[in-house]
C-alpha cells in the first residue's frame, strides 16, 4: 500500500459506549502482524475482503459529516482493524487535517518497530493495547508473536504518554486462558503501573 493513502475495510459510524468516549466513528485498516487463533476481525489480513483505498483527505471528506457529533459529545475517530499503526504515514496525514476538538483513538497491538509506536505517541490521544495475556506461552501459542516484544512497546509507550491514556485489554480467551490466568495477567500487568485494564470473556467456541 502507498503510504498516503489507508486501506480501509469498514467504516462505522454513530457509534456509543465502545471504541472511545463520545460518538466515535471506527475505522478498520487492513493488515496485521499477528495471527491470533481468534481473530474477531480475519477479512483485516486473509485476503477475503478486498480494501478500499483513501486518501487522508478522501477519508475526512468522508467521516467529517459527523462533525457536530464528535464535537457536542467529545467523541471522534478510533482507528482499528487488524494492525492500525502499520499505517503511520497516512493516518498522520489524516490527523493533520482534523479539527483539534475530535479525539483519535487507536485499538492496536503494539506489535510494531519502536519508531512506529514514537510516530502513533504523537498522534493518537488514548491507545487501547491488546495484550492478552502476560503470559509468554499463551500469547505465543494464541497469537504467532512475541510477547516480550509486546510488553516492552507498551513500556515504551507509557514513558512517552503517560499511562493514562493507555487502556490494557486482557480478556478470558476460552480454550486459551482461564480465570487464574486472568487474574495473574492483571496482576503483572498492574505491577508495571498500569491502572486501566480492560477485563471481559471472548464469546466463542475455540
Amino acid at each position: 500500500m502507498a503510504i498516503n493513502t489507508l486501506p480501509i475495510i469498514g467504516i462505522r459510524r454513530l457509534r456509543m459506549g465502545s471504541d472511545g468516549t463520545g460518538i466515535r466513528t471506527l475505522i478498520g485498516l487492513y493488515g496485521c502482524p499477528l495471527r491470533c487463533r481468534y481473530c474477531l476481525n480475519p477479512q483485516s489480513w486473509n485476503g477475503h475482503l478486498t480494501p478500499v483505498k483513501y486518501t487522508p483527505g478522501k477519508l475526512y471528506d468522508k467521516v467529517h459529516i459527523d462533525n457536530l457529533y464528535f464535537q457536542a459529545s467529545g467523541g471522534g475517530l478510533t482507528f482499528g482493524g487488524g494492525e492500525p499503526l502499520l499505517h503511520m504515514p497516512a493516518i498522520a496525514a489524516f490527523a493533520n487535517l482534523c479539527p483539534n476538538s475530535w479525539n483519535l483513538w487507536a485499538e492496536t497491538s503494539l506489535y510494531v518497530k519502536r519508531p512506529i509506536v514514537e510516530a502513533a505517541s504523537k498522534v493518537f490521544q488514548h491507545f487501547v493495547v491488546d495484550i492478552k495475556t502476560a503470559n509468554d506461552d499463551i500469547y505465543r501459542n494464541y497469537t504467532g508473536g512475541d510477547l516480550k516484544f509486546a510488553l516492552d512497546n507498551l513500556l515504551y509507550l507509557k514513558s512517552l504518554i503517560g499511562p493514562d491514556r493507555i487502556t490494557v485489554r486482557i480478556p478470558l480467551i476460552p480454550g486459551f486462558t482461564d480465570t487464574q490466568v486472568q487474574r495473574a495477567s492483571i496482576e503483572y500487568i498492574s505491577s508495571l503501573g498500569f491502572v486501566d485494564i480492560d477485563t471481559f470473556a471472548y464469546k466463542t467456541d475455540i
